[in-house]
Order: C-alpha cells, then sequence, then structure tokens
C-alpha cells in the first residue's frame, strides 16, 4: 500500500482504519512491521482528513509530517524520549498516535483536546507550545537536564522552515553547537528553496553520513589527528568542502552540529533507517527533511496557506443557508483598506508584518505598494526595532502583528520606540479571547502591558467605523500610538470612507441612566448597551484607554452611585484599573466594579461560550452589576446600623 493518495474531497464519513484502530499508543506502534507501517501512514492520513473536516483546524502541516511523526514514534522511545514540536501546528497526527484518536474530532472545543501540545492532557506532550521558535531551546534544556541526571533519554526537537527564521531558534542552535549535548533538531522544511535537488542521490548521501562506519571514521580521524592541528584543521575542511557539495548543510555544521540531509520526509523507509543511524550519535545532530504541506489532499497541495487551516465541514444543506454575517468585513479587512487609503495619500508610510500578511490582510498592500511592503518573517523583535529606525528617517511605519505576539517583542517596544518617542503604529490584531486557539494565541493582557508605557497612544474600538478612526488617529499621531482590535467580524457599523480623526482622549456617550454608569473599552460594548438597557444605566464609550477622558469619569462619578469598568482584558493593570488609579489620585470616592478576563489562563473554546463563562456577556453583566448593587446597599445598611 502506498504511503499516501489524494483524495478528492475531505471525506464526510469515517473512513475504514482497522489498522490504526488497533494502534493506541506508540508501543503498539513499535510492533508493527515496516510493510504495516505504510498501511498505518495511509490510514492517518485518511482519518486526519475526516476529524478534522469534522473538528476543523489546522490542517495542511498535520498532513505534511504523517511519515515523519510516524518514524518518530516508530524509532524513538515515546514519551521517555522527549519529542518538542514547535508552534504546534502539525501536531494532530501526534495526538492521534498518542491515545487521542477518538477525542480529536472535539479538538479545539472546551471538552475536546487542545488546538497544540499541552504537558496537561498527555504525557507524550513533553512541552506546550503554540508560539513559534521555542522547541530547540526546550529540548536543549531537557537534554542537558538528563546529562546532569545521568539519564539515556534522548530530546528531539522538530522545528519548521518558518519557525527557523526567527532569532531565538538560532540562539539555542548557537548555545548547543558550544557545549555538545546529545540531541536531535529536525527541520521539517516544505518551503525553502535551500533543498531544490531532494531524491535518491540525496537519500544515498544521508544513509551514509548518519551511519555507524562513516561516523566510526569521521570520530577515529579526529582522535588521530588531534594531536597534529594543521591535519586537523584541514581534514575538517575536506569533510566540510565534500558534504557543501551535496548537501546546504554548512550553516549548521559551523554552528557545532553534525548536518544529515536533505532527505524527502515522505520517504518512510529512509527516514525510518536515518533515524535509526542517528538516535544513538554523540554532540548536537542536525537532520533536514523535506515535506509538503498539504500532502496526500490536492486542494492543500496546491494552496498550502488558504488550508493552513479550515472551517469545520458542513453538509450541502446547511452550507446552502444564508449567513448574514458573510457580507460584514472583519476588523483586519477594516485595517487592510485603511492601509492602502492612507498609503495613497502619503508616501512616507511603510507597512511591517512578521509573516502574518495574510492574517492580518496586507495582501492588497503588498500587492500595490511592494516596494513598501517589508515581511521580516517570524521575527517580532526585529519588526519593531525595524520600525524604530524607519521613523528615525521620518518614514511612519505600520507594525501589523497579533496581540499575542507583541508580547514577544516587548523590550523593543519599550526601548526602542517608547523611550525614544518615535511615530510607530501598533495595528493589534485578535485582541481578546481568540477562542478555539486557547491561551497562547488570547491577546488578554495588551491593555495592561501597553498602557503603563509612557508616550502611548492607546485605543480600543467598539465598531469597524471607530477602528479605522482610531488607526488615522495613531497614524497621524507624533509617537507611539496602538490600536487593539478583535479577530474576525465586527457588529456590522457603516464605514467612512474618509481618513479622520478622533478627538484625542476624548469619549462617546451612548446613552444616560441613573445611578450605574458603565464604561466600556473596546467590542464589548453591543453587550454593555443590551445591560445598560435592562438597568438603566449610562453607557459610555471610552476609545482612549490611555489617555483616559478624565472629565467624563468625574462627571460620572459624581451623579452615579457605582462605575462598571468593561473590558476584554485581563482586569489586573487593565483599562479599569486605569479607571480606578484616577479616582484615587483625584481623591474621588464611588464604588468601582471591573469586569473583564480573570486572574487565570482562559482554556479554548468558542469565543462566545469563553465570554459567557467570564461574565461579558449581557446576563454576565447584569448579575454582577445587581449582585455590587446588593453588597453596596447591605454596606450602607450595616453603616447606617452602626
Amino acid at each position: 500500500m502506498p504511503n499516501t493518495h489524494t483524495f478528492s474531497e475531505i471525506p464526510i464519513v469515517r473512513p475504514e482504519t482497522p489498522l490504526l484502530n488497533k494502534v493506541n499508543s506508540p508501543h503498539q506502534l513499535r510492533l508493527l512491521t515496516p510493510d504495516q507501517l505504510g498501511q498505518l501512514c495511509y490510514e492517518l492520513r485518511a482519518f486526519l482528513l475526516y476529524s478534522v473536516g469534522q473538528s476543523g483546524g489546522h490542517f495542511g502541516a498535520g498532513l505534511g509530517v504523517v511519515e515523519l511523526t510516524t518514524a518518530l514514534h516508530f524509532v524513538f522511545n515515546t514519551p521517555e524520549d522527549r519529542l518538542v514540536w514547535d508552534v504546534g501546528h502539525q501536531a494532530y497526527p501526534h495526538k492521534i498516535l498518542t491515545g487521542r484518536r477518538e477525542e480529536i474530532i472535539k479538538i479545539r472545543q472546551h471538552d475536546g483536546p487542545a488546538a497544540f501540545p499541552c504537558r496537561d492532557e498527555s504525557e507524550y506532550d513533553s512541552f506546550g507550545v503554540g508560539h513559534s521558535s521555542t522547541s530547540i531551546s526546550a529540548a536543549l534544556g531537557m537534554a542537558l537536564s538528563a546529562q546532569l541526571k545521568g539519564e539515556q533519554r534522548r530530546a528531539i526537537a522538530i522545528i519548521g522552515d518558518g519557525a527557523l527564521t526567527a532569532g531565538m531558534a538560532f540562539e539555542a542552535l548557537s548555545h548547543a553547537g558550544d557545549i555538545s549535548p546529545d540531541m536531535l533538531v529536525i527541520l521539517n522544511d516544505n518551503d525553502m528553496s535551500i533543498s531544490n535537488n531532494v531524491g535518491g542521490l540525496k537519500n544515498h548521501l544521508a544513509k551514509i553520513l548518519s551511519g555507524k562506519a562513516y561516523n566510526q571514521v569521521r570520530d577515529g580521524s579526529k582522535r588521530v589527528l588531534s594531536g597534529t592541528p594543521s591535519l586537523m584543521e584541514f581534514a575538517r575542511k575536506t569533510e566540510e568542502h565534500v558534504k557543501g557539495l551535496m548537501a546546504p548543510g554548512t550553516l549548521f555544521e559551523e554552528l557545532g552540529f553534525n548536518y544529515i540531509g536533505p532527505i524527502d520526509g515522505h520517504d518512510l523507509q529512509t527516514l525510518v533507517q536515518t533515524l535509526e543511524n542517528m538516535k544513538d550519535l554523540k554532540g548536537p545532530q542536525f537532520l533536514h527533511v523535506v515535506t509538503q504541506k498539504g500532502k496526500g489532499f490536492s486542494p492543500a497541495e496546491s494552496d498550502p496557506i488558504g488550508y493552513h487551516a479550515i472551517n469545520k465541514i458542513e453538509p450541502k444543506a446547511k452550507l446552502s443557508v444564508a449567513n448574514p454575517t458573510q457580507s460584514k468585513p472583519k476588523y483586519a479587512n477594516v485595517f487592510g483598506q485603511w492601509l492602502c487609503d492612507a498609503a495613497e495619500k502619503d508616501n512616507r508610510l511603510l507597512g511591517i508584518t512578521p509573516a502574518m500578511r495574510e492574517g492580518s490582510d496586507l495582501i492588497a498592500f503588498s500587492q500595490r505598494f511592494p516596494d513598501r511592503y517589508f515581511d521580516v518573517a517570524i521575527a517580532e523583535q526585529h519588526a519593531v526595532t525595524l520600525a524604530a529606525g524607519m521613523a528615525c528617517e521620518g518614514m511612519k511605519p505600520v507594525v501589523a502583528i497579533y496581540s499575542t505576539f507583541l508580547q514577544r517583542a516587548y523590550d523593543q517596544l519599550i526601548h526602542d520606540v517608547a523611550v525614544q518617542n518615535l511615530d510607530v503604529l501598533f495595528a493589534i490584531d485578535r485582541a481578546g479571547l481568540v477562542g478555539e486557539d486557547g491561551p497562547t494565541h488570547a491577546g488578554s493582557f495588551d491593555l495592561s502591558f501597553l498602557r503603563c508605557i509612557p508616550n502611548m497612544l492607546l485605543m480600543a474600538p467598539s465598531d469597524e467605523n471607530e477602528c479605522r478612526k482610531m488607526l488615522h488617529t495613531g497614524y497621524e499621531y507624533s509617537g507611539p500610538a496602538a490600536v487593539r482590535y478583535p479577530r474576525g467580524a465586527g457588529p456590522g457599523a457603516e464605514i467612512e470612507n474618509s481618513l479622520s480623526c478622533l478627538e484625542i482622549g476624548k469619549s462617546n456617550t451612548i446613552r444616560e441612566g441613573k445611578d450605574v454608569a458603565i464604561l466600556s473599552f473596546g467590542t464589548l460594548l453591543n453587550a454593555a448597551q443590551g445591560a445598560a438597557e435592562k438597568l438603566n444605566a449610562s453607557l459610555v464609550d471610552m476609545r482612549f484607554v490611555k489617555p483616559l477622558d478624565e472629565n467624563v469619569i468625574t462627571q460620572l462619578s459624581q451623579s452615579h452611585k457605582l462605575l462598571v469598568c468593561v473590558e476584554e482584558n485581563t482586569t489586573a493593570g487593565g483599562a479599569g484599573a486605569g479607571v480606578i488609579e484616577f479616582l484615587s489620585n483625584a481623591g474621588i470616592e464611588i464604588p468601582t466594579l471591573l469586569l473583564g478576563l480573570p486572574d487565570a489562563f482562559i482554556p479554548h473554546g468558542t469565543p462566545a461560550d469563553l465570554l459567557a463563562a467570564c461574565g461579558l456577556n449581557t446576563e454576565g453583566m447584569v448579575d454582577s452589576i445587581q449582585a455590587a448593587k446588593i453588597n453596596l446597599a447591605n454596606n450602607l445598611a450595616v453603616k447606617q446600623a452602626l
């Protein structure tokens, strides 16, 4: 049975997988014959197509590593040997083979497996991931710990060519090459052009270079020549030259790794034999594996970006039902259109993204203004300091970045942008709870970690039109500015075509009520409006987190008995905390209730369910405010009794 087949469509009906059904752990996998391993890969790929069609989720990367995942669990003694998957998009086959086959259909749901490897979920998930470029550092830490404890277990990092662009990966490679631990780094290369010549010769070379005979001669020669430095250096250069003629591994060799490859990542026999040869080699080892993202599913093979992740496949009858939200632009689309419109008017505008062109909707900008578009790959720190350098020369850089990924560039944001008060606009996508991808991708903290930085202008729009206005306000502002907006579509507000600005620090009063005043920061305004109407409360769209509209806060505190701050951000240090700080410094005493994300990492699930669980829907807000009013009344009664 061949390893891969082409499927004309994602199957709705569960495929027959008689061999896969018998493999509930890697221990059972290791009992299979080589011929059975090929059949298992075919069944695993078919089941992956089916399961992701039922659940939605990351798709193409998992299809591309079916053979590699199978080979790793067949050769290594997992979970004793540690597999560290970088990012984790590709870990669905790993989860299926490690006892989670039946649960995988519920992946990313509240009661199902996490979207990424998670230590709390399985002993086979040796390291929790979600952000890129962490695997080599983590595996190095595991290898050194095993060495210090005298344990023989192995540590293997599997990293993609995209994740290898980040500086952290090279920091770990440099450190590992310097101290020479026993560890293996596998480069899963499914896009880079450094491996054009892949085939029989390369596979044959890999088998030779990873074999015992070659390595015994290599190590023996080093011992013999160690007393003659000049001959030792000549031999080293000769070996490097010969390998460099046939393999693109000079860089990794220079970093101190023994480089093997590239090999075909879908040739199961070569994978198994090479891994068997390498698993007992001493020192840092580097295996270059070339795979095809979306392997076995033709649409994903031809469009790996479009099939990076897919939505749940619905029956055709359901697909025909009109979806009223389809015509709404997403917040990312609002940003993408504003960016192009602003660039037409100002040739100083530059667009920067750390490998998120599609997600941040920079496609049109990259095509219309290619000389002003900069994709720096997965290098958030570099993206921010690059923008700082551009701003120093009078340009107007706009950094499009996800909230969760901006956390990686916090030092650069403070030191390189804010300290110098440079003109950089941060368009922060995926703010708040993103839902099924879980806590590693949630933008739960940006209001807290941005609000405390001097010179920052910080805004949170309540709808699409406000988002466009805030983007231009931040662009025209002299200094660092940030607009944070959520994933997906907004309430459907009519978007003005003009490039107009808001008055900085000025809020917008939505309704006037009595006793309770709700201060809403961001896109929870609709839910807050429902609560305000049920409670006859005043409602203000605050718009600006920094600077706050201190005048409206003062006025509301004088005319109401309770202030309620609402935000889709942790309450610790968030927008509501800023309101309390102002009230305290101004000597204003009024009870203030903070409604936001709790002091916990919120698990995966649908955004609506998660917001409800956090009490951030209309019903939850009403319940919290009514409970606060009861407590106030009780406290007043106690004071009067005393």
